[in-house]
This record gives structure tokens, sequence and C-alpha cells, in this order.
């Protein structure tokens, strides 16, 4: 069973960074994927980045060229930093971990942490 922890969320202003952190109960070497979504008000949670195992780096079209997935092995931890804020990143951002890619984000199959907010002001 995985356990996961999101951390790194705050308020800042619009063009600031913040870099969120999700630690595993494991190595997170062992998962096949991991990546972070998140969800705003009122709105489906979304993917925003996802990381294979051999490194392949995905990207939503919101974050390319702002935000950056990686990973810290020796840590056991998955970082996400977001450059260049704006106002429309603010929802709960969650880490997702699976071992295998076709269930992630999936409630079987795959692993969430709690959340941490983001919340960006204009």
């Amino acid at each position: 069973q995985v356990h996961l922890v999101e951390s790194g969320g705050g308020v800042v202003q619009a063009g600031e960074s913040l870099r969120l952190s999700c630690t595993t109960s494991g190595s997170i070497f062992s998962f096949n994927v991991m990546g972070w979504y998140r969800q705003a008000p009122g709105k489906q949670r979304e993917v925003v980045a996802q990381i294979t195992r051999p490194g392949n780096l995905i990207y939503a079209d919101s974050a390319k060229g702002r935000f950056t997935i990686s990973r810290d092995n020796a840590k056991n931890t998955v970082y996400l930093q977001m450059n260049s804020l704006k106002p429309e990143d603010t929802a709960v951002y969650y880490c997702n971990a699976a071992y295998r890619i076709a269930d992630m984000g999936l409630p079987s199959g795959s692993s969430w942490g709690q959340g941490t907010q983001v919340t960006v002001s204009s």
C-alpha cells in the first residue's frame, strides 16, 4: 500500500514561483508513472504533468513552458516546479502514483495524496 504526502503549496502573487513536493512511503522508482493533477472549485480534476519510470515527461498545454516535473530517487520525492504562476493556476494539487501506466489517476490501481492548496493572486 502506497502513502503519498504533498507539500509546498501556498499563496503567491501572479508571476511568482512555487515548488511542490510529493514524498512516498517507498521508492518512487518502483512506480511506472507518477504525476501531478489539480482541481479547482466546481471543476473536474485534470492532469498537469506526468513522469514515467524511464524519464519521459508529459505536460498539459496549460503547463508547457512554465511547469517542470522532476524526481529525486534518493529522497523518494517527485517535484513540480511552477514558474510564472497565473491566477488560473489556483487549485488543489494532487500527487498520483501507479505501478501500471494504464491505471494512473484511477480509483483502483493508483494512489492519491491529500493535496496541497495553491492560490495565485492577481
